[in-house]
């Protein structure tokens, strides 16, 4: 059997096969450096573990299907650094599991979005987007100011990023409770979107 370009073509067996080989060591080259390098590993100046408020917010955010038309990825063109500030780096996400860099834009990104408006702009814009937003197609979101913020799985959360590497301490983890106790999932949503992007947010 003789390995020519030709009997690659007719044997899709063959070809399958090699696809996938070469697909897979294109992909180890690409992605296994990125675990040894510091830039993609380390947290940039700034950057610290979510307080236990801003992870219980996170975890609505995901569950509400935020991330479906928000992504928090500023690429590094002219176009989004003027109307978003600095580009978004590796090492803003590395207490991230799963990171939220996505593509999706019905709505606009949110990676900066920390700090530019009041929590009272967030509380009416979560309770009635369009009070805020006229053109705004996002759905309303008043239940969240009636439900209480979840306290009774916060510890073991913080537990289990603790063993993929978060740093988070026995003391910071046997205080959370306590942190979002009489708390609302509305208010965890917007502690958590009150955070994103601050690291970098004076830097261009």
């Amino acid at each position: 059997m003789k390995m020519t370009h030709e009997f690659v073509e007719k044997n899709i067996g063959w070809m399958i096969v090699l696809v996938i080989l070469v697909v897979s060591v294109g992909g180890l080259v690409e992605i296994v450096p990125l675990f040894f390098q510091r830039s993609t590993t380390e947290p940039v100046a700034g950057v610290t573990p979510y307080p236990p408020l801003q992870l219980v917010g996170r975890d609505v955010y995901v569950r509400e299907g935020c991330y479906n038309c928000h992504s928090q990825m500023v690429r590094p063109f002219r176009a989004e650094t003027e109307r978003y500030g600095h580009y978004s780096v590796a090492g803003e996400y590395v207490y991230d599991h799963p990171f939220q860099w996505g593509s999706k834009r019905t709505g606009p990104d949110l990676h900066r979005v920390g700090g530019r408006y009041s929590d009272e702009w967030h509380r009416l814009h979560l309770d009635n987007p369009r009070d805020v937003v006229p053109e705004s197609n996002m759905p309303a979101y008043p239940w969240l100011a009636r439900t209480p913020a979840d306290t009774g799985s916060i510890e073991a959360k913080m537990r289990a990023l603790r063993r993929v590497g978060v740093p988070y301490t026995d003391e910071d983890i046997a205080g959370a409770a306590g942190q979002v106790a009489g708390k609302t999932e509305q208010d965890a949503l917007i502690a958590y979107l009150q955070g994103l992007g601050t690291a970098l947010k004076n830097v261009r």
